[in-house]
């Protein structure tokens, strides 16, 4: 049986850029095989993203955030934690767990700025669907 439906979790922090992401990736995924789910930031994602895979309701998961330097933490290590535990849940489950978590090395909250990332968020939105397709396309081949 092949799954249809995918997981998208997304960071509720910097929502207006991350929330594109969504929408890229149902311009490849009709919205109505998708099933979202908010988190309030990055670090809530793996956790989530295993849980979901662990139902066998999911073809895929896929996760996205927006993680900037705040000035308070080490916005690297976050994103760091957050590619791993996404990594290990996937491995853990053998549902695959997709990263549209972006650490940007420049960003400031301007209109320029915002406008680049939300545009950037769209296509890695559509990246995750194509890569969620072609993972399950691969592995139902491996199962033939």
């Amino acid at each position: 049986m092949t799954l249809t439906r995918y997981a998208f979790i997304k960071a509720n922090w910097h929502a207006d850029i991350v929330d594109r992401a969504l929408d890229g990736f149902c311009e490849v995924i009709p919205k109505n095989q998708v099933d979202i789910f908010d988190v309030p930031g990055a670090f809530e994602m793996p956790l989530l993203a295993r849980d979901l895979a662990q139902t066998g309701r999911y073809a895929a998961v896929a996760c996205a955030a927006f993680v900037v330097d705040g000035g308070i933490y080490r916005h690297d290590f976050v994103a760091q934690s957050v590619v791993d535990g996404l990594m290990r849940a996937g491995m853990d489950t053998g549902v695959p767990v997709l990263s549209v978590s972006l650490t940007p090395h420049q960003y400031q909250e301007t209109d320029h700025h915002n406008a680049i990332y939300r545009a950037h968020f769209v296509e890695k939105g559509r990246e995750a669907a194509q890569a969620a397709l072609m993972i399950g396309k691969t592995r139902a081949s491996l199962a033939a």
